[in-house]
């Protein structure tokens, strides 16, 4: 398929409303492959106004007289207007942006051909492999090991290639196991926490049934963690559903773990605090509300998660490789007129949570809004391919590691770094928790009303927080050291 099949109209002149608190902007209106640009007259600015097509949720036009108006409602909660002159070429741009930004085919998507200036190929996709993670882990203990037993992606389509498990585990047990779960997640090491002992793991479902099916290797797997765990550790399957939906489940094939099959483990369905236990997450699936639990808890518990690198390796290991389908869940956004049933913004409520836990701890975080608002924005339309397909099976089948930019190397250039970093951050070594009370919770105001409101006074102080730290870091490194300025022997 050529691009230019789709393109009915390649130009016209137009102008653009892009909210209460910017100027409109006129010039020539220009619709490619993957983005809308507008090109300014020769008396403004020489700059270009460019969108990226994918990022468009939804469309509304309106014609009259000889000229009309297209309404693009954007992912990031944009809302831009659109007045062209003459009625055909307002219709034919407006089938042109629908047919564009509804493209499926993944290999034709931009990341593909994006090439910026100073950043290669292939770059920064190593930085955060399953083995950097397994490491840490075994520093601490010896009850694990990396298993590649799903190198081929036959166990489990949804996890990546190498995963962690108990130790006295082997991997035809593992093989029997994830034919016992839902989409073949057995369960894994999610996190390690070596100063209580708490383990943490996720999977799917058991499919137990209405017959109550039973697997003699799934149970000695759970078995085999609480072996390896500190004497006296309890386990407990906190299931993010209700009870009555996982009662519910049985009847469709999925299920819970029953407690006589199962000994020393307790099934919750509530929130659970409670150290040196080994603590088991799951759903139905196994790709949504449990990496939104897994992955707070560490943000938690984990000083490291806290860091700018922790934090990219955190999204990376337990979003990315662990198989959130990003592709189905962020197809599209709040404006869209239709609501498949695989559309969620699981994504958005884990970074929702994570910017309310950073406003409660001002201090703890490494990294600032701007890297929460960058995440949200990539996540449902970007230039790079991290978080393009919905597994590491799907983005091995369409090359994405090898044929894309890594959206780390773009965040970590120096340039990028001071819209991304917390000038205040303090190391915190302790844990923070949260309060979860109404009156603690506030409207994410940077997200959900950055496009319709003028800046908050508390945003605009940051930013002159950020500059005082930005002018002494220059002083400081502008100062010379004592042993350069005392006479040398």
């Amino acid at each position: 398929m050529e691009f230019s099949e789709l393109i009915r109209t390649g130009q016209a002149q137009a102008e653009l409303l892009r909210g209460p608190e910017m100027p409109p902007l006129r010039g020539t209106l220009c619709v490619t492959g993957h983005h809308l640009l507008l090109s300014p007259g020769p008396q403004a600015t020489p700059d270009l106004w460019l969108l990226l097509l994918r990022s468009v949720d939804s469309i509304e036009k309106r014609v009259a007289g000889d000229a009309g108006t297209i309404t693009l409602r954007c992912k990031d909660l944009r809302v831009l207007q659109l007045d062209i002159e003459g009625v055909e070429a307002t219709l034919d741009i407006a089938r042109s942006i629908e047919a564009l930004s509804s493209l499926e085919s993944v290999i034709t998507s931009f990341p593909f051909f994006y090439r910026p200036k100073g950043l290669r190929l292939g770059e920064s996709w190593h930085f955060h492999p399953p083995e950097r993670y397994y490491k840490r882990v075994a520093r601490e203990t010896r009850a694990w090991r990396l298993s590649e037993a799903n190198e081929d992606f036959s166990l489990c389509p949804s996890y990546p290639r190498a995963v962690i498990v108990p130790r006295t585990v082997d991997d035809d047990a593992l093989a029997r196991s994830a034919r016992f779960r839902q989409g073949g997640r057995f369960p894994v090491l999610s996190y390690y926490h070596a100063p209580s002992g708490t383990v943490l793991l996720r999977s799917s479902q058991p499919l137990t049934g209405p017959q109550k099916r039973r697997c003699a290797e799934d149970e000695e797997l759970l078995q085999a963690v609480l072996a390896g765990a500190r004497p006296g550790a309890r386990g407990f399957i906190v299931d993010t559903r209700s009870a009555q939906a996982a009662k519910q489940a049985r009847m469709t094939g999925g299920g819970t773990e029953a407690k006589s099959a199962y000994p020393g483990w307790k099934r919750l369905h509530r929130p659970l605090e409670r150290e040196g236990a080994c603590i088991l997450v799951h759903g139905a699936e196994g790709t949504d509300s449990t990496l939104l639990v897994t992955s707070l808890a560490q943000l938690i518990l984990d000083p490291l998660s806290r860091t700018m690198a922790g934090f990219q390796e955190l999204i990376e290991r337990e979003w990315i490789q662990a198989g959130h389908p990003f592709q189905l869940r962020c197809a599209h956004s709040a404006f869209s007129h239709t609501r498949p049933k695989h559309e969620a913004p699981i994504f958005l409520l884990f970074l929702d949570c994570v910017w309310q836990l950073g406003r409660q701890f001002p201090l703890s975080l490494e990294f600032g809004e701007g890297m929460l608002l960058a995440l949200f924005d990539h996540s449902y339309a970007s230039p790079f391919g991290t978080f393009l397909c919905n597994s590491e099976k799907e983005r091995c089948l369409c090359e994405v590691r090898t044929r894309t930019h890594s959206l780390w190397s773009g965040l970590n250039q120096p340039k990028e770094q001071r819209k991304l970093r917390n000038p205040l951050y303090a190391p915190n070594p302790l844990a923070i928790w949260p309060s979860v009370e109404p009156q603690s919770l506030r409207l994410w105001q940077g997200l959900f009303l950055r496009w319709t409101h003028p800046p908050e006074p508390s945003e605009v102080a940051w930013e002159k927080v950020w500059q005082i730290a930005t002018d002494q870091e220059k002083t400081e490194g502008s100062q010379p050291t004592d042993s350069a300025s005392e006479p040398q022997p």
